[in-house]
């Protein structure tokens, strides 16, 4: 990869490590022996966002768990089930919508930990296997079906659901579809296709139809881009877990900054957070850890379905 410019490297650091006795050391899972080559995983950190009160909600997705951390990096755990949550964002102050693996589109209550069915089949069939969302200023949410697609079947899809309970196939050609993140002016989507190793740039048209999909960014590694967040300056933040490090990039896909994490780091996801909203929290699935870098723009404000 060439660079006009140098990128700046920025050292990530140690928020909060999950407690000792929240890791399941030494025990197989189900998903860890299909998604990690039957090697134990104490725990898998996805999915983080912020509440108002600024606790950050992050899961586990072999274990089936969803905690909460709050600003002083105390864990609690908010609900274990039969489940492999992955995303989150809110649905309102005190519900949470999860993408689950297993079980499809969840409702889960913060305050009380109870899961509930919020999409779980399209027209009684089963989805591959959901992975991330994010809502609009309309209140529509996009989130990716991943299952165990790439390259090898490229046929990962793109979901709208309307507010109307209207659901839409937007793309069904996409290798291992990811993280999902809006524009600021919201009239382009961008996908994480992981094992594509890229980032598609999907145009959103003002009847709820998509122009032309492109590749914006491409990366390189054993495992590309998945979670994506964005800041007010214009800039879009690309996790990839196989180099262990966040790309930075301009509205032209060349990268700023890279935002590394320690040797053997695996960066999924990120949320922006803090009091200025300036900090950007990442997650590091294999070492259970999340990890914080004071940036100089603010993260664009995540928004609520309702």
């Amino acid at each position: 990869m060439f660079f006009l410019r140098q990128p700046e490297v920025i050292e990530l650091e140690v928020f909060s490590s999950m407690p000792a006795h929240y890791r399941r050391d030494g025990r197989r899972s189900n998903w860890a022996d299909a998604n990690r080559g039957g090697r134990p995983a104490h725990s898998f950190l996805e999915g983080p966002v912020f509440d108002q009160a600024g606790n950050l909600y992050v899961t586990d997705v072999p274990w089936g768990r969803v905690f909460r951390i709050d600003p002083r990096g105390h864990w609690d755990l908010v609900v274990e089930y039969d489940g492999e949550p992955n995303g989150l964002k809110f649905l309102d102050d005190r519900r949470l919508v999860v993408t689950d693996y297993m079980n499809g589109l969840l409702s889960l209550d913060v305050a009380t930990g109870e899961v509930r069915p919020f999409l779980t089949r399209r027209n009684t069939e089963r989805f591959k296997g959901v992975n991330d969302l994010t809502f609009d200023s309309q209140g529509n949410l996009y989130f990716t079906d991943q299952g165990q697609t790439g390259l090898q079947d490229p046929t990962g899809r793109l979901y709208r659901l309307r507010p109307t309970g209207q659901l839409e196939e937007l793309l069904s050609n996409v290798p291992s579809p990811n993280g999902v993140v809006l524009a600021p002016d919201e009239q382009v989507l961008y996908l994480a296709a992981t094992r594509g190793n890229c980032v598609w740039r999907v145009p959103l048209f003002k009847d709820g139809g998509i122009g032309k999909v492109g590749q914006f960014f491409t990366s390189f590694g054993p495992v590309g881009p998945d979670g994506l967040a964005s800041d007010e300056a214009g800039h879009l933040f690309v996790a990839n877990p196989g180099l262990g490090l966040v790309w930075m990039l301009d509205g032209k896909a060349q990268p700023v900054a890279l935002l590394k994490g320690q040797d053997g780091s695996s960066t999924t996801n990120m949320a922006f957070g803090g009091a200025d909203n300036k900090t950007l929290y990442v997650t590091d699935s294999t070492n259970g850890t999340v990890l914080v870098a004071a940036l100089t723009a603010p993260g664009i404000r995540v928004r609520r379905g309702s």
